[in-house]
């Protein structure tokens, strides 16, 4: 676990949630952290209480190209932005905010959504 203090700008960071899963943020110039989250329904800029919800914060080291100016700027572009479990969710935001592509596994599921989306019948 760590702790509110050890966090930097730009550093990514991640509490337990569902049993096996993991929601993930970024840390922000002004110590908050922002994230893509499905019950506020999009990114939004919380406090670490708020982010960690009394569950251990774990840091997620930071590659040696990573800016911190960088990663901070692109998460506060997706500020606002809506949450889609399959196209927008925490992993595809963290990884826009340090200037990764999505994964292999990201690209499928948003190739099947948006399939899924062209032959669902019209009216629903």
């Amino acid at each position: 676990m760590i702790s509110e203090s050890d966090l930097r700008p730009g550093d990514i960071v991640s509490v337990p949630f569902a049993g096996v899963m993991r929601h993930y943020g970024v840390v922000t110039f002004g110590g908050r952290i922002l994230s893509n989250n499905g019950a506020h329904g999009g990114v939004v800029s919380q406090s670490y209480a708020e982010f960690a919800k009394g569950r251990a914060v774990s840091h997620h080291p930071k590659r040696e190209d990573d800016c911190e100016y960088l990663t901070h700027e692109r998460a506060h572009r997706r500020l606002g932005h809506d949450y889609d479990l399959m196209g927008s969710n925490c992993v595809h935001f963290v990884r826009s905010a340090t200037g990764r592509k999505p994964t292999a596994t990201q690209y499928a599921r948003a190739t099947l959504q948006t399939l899924g989306d062209m032959f669902a019948p019209k009216g629903r």
